[in-house]
């Protein structure tokens, strides 16, 4: 079982920065593997950002390519996204999620995610 609590979101400019923490409680969070989704109002909830338990492999939406990075502290149970050159379009409520990791997992499907956080609201005024 894992609890993770998001924080960070917030109101920015179009252009400005954040950075999401999701905490994880639990002994064994080096073994999760770690993503960030997003949801918009009316929108379907959609992949953001993915993290091996080691924290070797990473994988992004097209969206997030080149503005986004997520990486983790495994000594803190902890799991970042820095998203940078924010647009109105980033507005959403994130959410992390923890997935048992085996190979050949889907790190864009939220259905092979176990775990998710409450959510943390992101709004980029333009």
């Amino acid at each position: 079982q894992v609890q993770l609590v998001e924080s960070g979101g917030g109101l920015v400019q179009a252009g400005g920065s954040l950075r999401l923490s999701c905490a994880a409680s639990g002994r064994t969070f080096s073994s999760y593997a770690m993503g960030w989704f997003r949801q918009a109002p009316g929108k379907e909830r959609e992949f953001v950002a993915h993290i091996r338990p080691s924290g070797g492999n990473t994988y992004y939406a097209d969206a997030a390519k080149g503005r986004f990075t997520i990486s983790r502290d495994n000594a803190k149970n902890t799991v970042y996204l820095q998203m940078n050159s924010l647009k109105p379009e980033d507005t959403a409520v994130y959410y992390c999620a923890a997935a048992n990791f085996r190979a050949g997992i889907n790190p864009y499907r939220a259905g092979a995610y176990a775990y998710w956080g409450q959510g943390t609201q992101v709004t980029v005024s333009s």
